[in-house]
């Protein structure tokens, strides 16, 4: 019995160091890299405390690993930096759920010649 409590609270503690450290939005997902341009478009929405709450959105054009091209269209709380490379995190239908400001020899071959 001590044996199937001490398995059982392996697991839960296993399972809350995973769930804490494992980022979702990244995890096992597709990559393409861009590079940052201006930004499309700034969307701005008053909250209700008064504070303005400021979106920048992004549509460029992205290259996985193979340089083969995606159109995506993200967004930022901040402005980007132009001429940033971004390594995107991508899920099913171009959907970005996550970046990572990457250097240029980071980039895998192909998708750095797209660029």
């Amino acid at each position: 019995m001590k044996k199937i409590i001490g398995i059982v609270v392996i697991l839960l503690i296993g399972s809350v160091v995973a769930l804490a450290t494992i980022d979702f939005n990244r995890f096992g997902k597709e990559n393409v890299y861009v590079q940052v341009g201006e930004p499309s478009y700034i969307e701005e929405e008053k909250l209700d405390s008064g504070e303005i709450m400021t979106t920048y959105w992004y549509e460029l054009p992205a290259y996985n690993e193979n340089g083969g091209a995606v159109k995506v269209e993200f967004s930022a709380q901040k402005e980007l930096e132009q001429g940033a490379y971004l390594k995107l995190y991508m899920k099913k239908g171009n959907q970005v759920t996550s970046y990572d400001e990457v250097q240029l020899p980071e980039i895998p071959g192909k998708a750095k010649e797209s660029l």
